[in-house]
């Protein structure tokens, strides 16, 4: 702890961390989760689109491309939904 506290990057991190609210925690928290579930749905999408080309009309992988594609919408909703989410948590601890 003390090898921390004297690396002066560490430092200021830990010092702003330790200032932070409770709001802006649950606020940064939100846009790193939002950011993750855009890029995983963008990736899902991006998979599924190429396995439907590729799928040269084979019945099973127009299938299992298009269950791809709805796993990447679900994940848009999801980020979608993530700040009313985020809202009922707050709600709920009181922030």
């Amino acid at each position: 702890m003390v090898a921390a506290l004297t690396v002066p990057g560490v430092a200021e991190a830990m010092t702003n961390l330790a200032s932070a609210s409770l709001d802006q925690v649950i606020t940064n928290l939100r846009n790193v989760v939002i950011g993750l579930l855009v890029g995983l749905a963008t990736l899902f999408f991006t998979i599924g689109g190429v396995r439907y080309i590729l799928a040269g009309g084979d019945p099973g992988e127009v299938e299992a491309a298009k269950k791809t594609l709805r796993y990447g919408a679900l994940g848009f909703g999801v980020a979608m939904l993530a700040p009313v989410l985020v809202e009922i948590l707050q709600r709920i601890v009181g922030a």
